[in-house]
C-alpha cells in the first residue's frame, strides 16, 4: 500500500515546487487512502514553534510549542513518534477528543527542520512498524524533492 501512495505522491510533486500546495495534495491523499484515520496533515515550523499547515479533518491546534505533545515531541528529538494511545502520551495535547493514536513524523530538509507530518486515528493502536517504514519513506520523497531548492 505504501509504495503506491509514495508512487501517488511523487506524481502529485512531480514539478510542483510550492510547499502549501505539495502539503495539502499529500494530506488530501493520506486522509482518502489511509484506513481508519480521522487527521492527516502538517504543522510548520516557524519562529521555534510548530504552526498549523494543510490538514484534512476536524479543527486542530494552530500552535504547538516545540518539545510538547506528540507533534512537538518529534520536531524537537527529530524522531518519528508512534503512540498507540495518546491519552497515555505526557505532555500530550488534545486537539480532537475523538483521536486515539497518532504518527508524527518530522521533515527535515537541507538539515534543518521545515515541519511535521502527523496522522491521527480514532481507533488505539492504529499504526504499526509498516505504517512508520512507509510514512517515513513518503517524508523522505518530499525530502529528497526539495533538498537543493532555494
Amino acid at each position: 500500500m505504501y509504495t503506491l501512495l509514495c508512487q501517488q505522491a511523487k506524481a502529485i510533486i512531480d514539478g510542483e515546487f510550492d510547499q502549501i500546495a505539495n502539503f495539502a495534495n499529500i494530506s488530501a491523499l493520506l486522509f482518502n487512502q489511509l484506513e481508519n484515520v480521522n487527521w492527516a496533515g502538517f504543522y510548520i515550523y516557524k519562529d521555534n514553534e510548530l504552526v498549523l499547515g494543510p490538514f484534512q479533518g476536524q479543527v486542530a491546534c494552530i500552535r504547538i510549542p516545540m518539545g510538547k505533545g506528540v507533534c512537538g515531541t518529534a520536531a524537537a528529538s527529530l524522531q518519528t513518534q508512534l503512540v498507540d494511545d495518546v491519552h497515555e502520551f505526557a505532555g500530550h495535547i488534545a486537539c480532537d477528543a475523538a483521536s486515539n493514536s497518532e504518527i508524527v513524523i518530522p521533515i527535515v530538509i537541507n538539515k534543518a527542520l521545515v515541519g511535521v507530518l502527523d496522522i491521527d486515528s480514532p481507533l488505539v493502536a492504529r499504526f504499526d512498524e509498516q505504517d512508520k517504514k512507509g510514512l517515513e519513506a513518503l517524508v523522505a520523497l518530499v525530502v529528497k524533492h526539495y533538498e537543493g531548492q532555494p
